[in-house]
């Protein structure tokens, strides 16, 4: 198998591309452990285990990506994609869905991402309206808990947290390998994004991410759902700014500030200039922190 590899810049920036102009992009590939990759491109962060059971795939990006990430997945196996497991509904982790199931993927998600696909979804903060998904793109096979693969010689142990990025997250784990995929309830080195909209919530993301710390060691890797790939420690101090940050805004919601006056206050102004520079500036982080603390 041919090892791919990523530069630092490219892992922090092309996960957050949101750019509708697809064809510059590229599918960059890191192996993390034996036949276990992480892969980045313009959206989630995917992850990707080859061996002798078959391809096996966490998240796809966006529908235009996926010849290249089939390409990308070709360097390092022959194999076709036998299962593809969604970390949520949002667009940049299931937009290569339909692609990926007609190619004959068994799709998993939570139940709740499998309800949320098949529903037209409204985000108010960016006045945007998304489409149900195609059959073909629907997740065939869901779960409420947990569900554990026996595949390629680890066993990839997914599992639900409470409300969080949103309301049907799942983390994954490779147990034997140690490495753990996030999704989106881990923006490594970027404010994260709570949708809301999707019964997300602030505690929730901070709960999932000391649920991760509790299972991890020192050399444990982590996959983010956007930025560069992380350690127990960046998880910890990160978790640390979300903590301060869900602080300063409790603080003024206490005092009976509304949105706009909590916005105009920059309760986040210590960490933007690190923090707010990704997809989640800090005007939208601060409106959605107001949000889940307020309800």
């Amino acid at each position: 198998m041919r090892r791919l590899s990523i530069t630092f810049l490219a892992a922090v920036m092309a996960p957050l591309s949101w750019a509708q102009d697809f064809s510059a992009v590229q599918i960059t590939t890191t192996e993390l452990a034996d036949g276990i990759y992480v892969m980045f491109g313009a959206g989630g962060n995917m992850g990707l285990s080859v061996g002798e059971d078959g391809a096996f795939l966490i998240d796809d990006q966006f529908a235009p990506l996926s010849d290249k990430i089939m390409a990308a997945i070709g360097d390092v196996t022959d194999d076709d994609v036998e299962f593809l497991l969604n970390t949520h509904w949002h667009g940049d982790h299931t937009g290569g869905n339909e692609a990926f199931g007609n190619a004959g993927a068994i799709i998993v998600a939570h139940d709740n991402t499998r309800v949320r696909m098949t529903e037209e979804q409204f985000r108010e903060i960016f006045n945007q309206t998304y489409p149900p998904a195609s059959t073909a793109a629907l997740p065939i096979v869901t779960f409420n808990d947990e569900m554990s693969f026996h595949w390629n010689g680890d066993t990839i142990r997914a599992f639900h947290v409470a409300p969080a990025h949103t309301d049907g997250d799942v983390i994954l784990h490779f147990e034997n390998a140690d490495i753990f995929h996030m999704g989106d309830n881990f923006f490594n080195g970027f404010y994260p994004f709570i949708d809301v909209y999707s019964n997300g919530d602030i505690n929730g993301i901070i709960a999932a991410g000391y649920q991760v710390l509790a299972m991890a060691n020192a050399n444990s890797q982590i996959i983010p759902g956007h930025g560069p790939m992380g350690t127990p420690d960046d998880l910890r101090d990160w978790l640390q700014v979300i903590r301060a940050t869900r602080e300063s805004v409790q603080n003024l919601i206490d005092r009976g500030l509304s949105e706009d006056e909590v916005v105009a206050a920059r309760p986040t102004a210590e960490f933007d200039e690190q923090y707010g520079g990704g997809f989640m500036n800090p005007e939208n982080y601060n409106r959605l922190l107001y949000q889940s603390l307020s309800r």
